[in-house]
């Protein structure tokens, strides 16, 4: 299972870089060369996300717990990402929303039913 949550980061990086990676790169170009840029690499992120969620989904998971997951990963991908590669100041308040979204996690997985 732990190879699913690899696949996930790596998938949360490429996608991460789709959303926004033209806004580093390709900010000079035509709109639907950035919008094709984006989705090549979407492409990329799905031929990983979608073995991974079916990885987790034959261990049992709900897709409620796959989506928070997702969701908590997709933080942990972007922060950095909006730091190292965009420049932009942290804020404790990426702290606080990281914090909220292990909340979330909590509540979705402490019943199993």
């Amino acid at each position: 299972m732990s190879f699913a949550f690899i696949l996930l980061i790596i998938a949360n990086c490429f996608m991460t870089l789709a959303w926004y990676g033209h806004l580093k790169f390709l900010h000079d170009v035509p709109l639907w060369q950035a919008i094709l840029f984006g989705w090549v690499i979407a492409l990329l992120e799905y031929s990983l996300m979608i073995p991974a969620t079916r990885m987790l989904a034959n261990h049992g998971w709900s897709l409620g717990q796959m989506k928070i997951t997702q969701e908590v990963l997709t933080l942990v991908v972007f922060v950095p990402f909006m730091i190292f590669l965009f420049k932009q100041p942290f804020k404790l308040d990426y702290l606080w929303a990281g914090l909220c979204l292990l909340g979330c996690v909590f509540f979705v997985f402490r019943s199993q039913s």
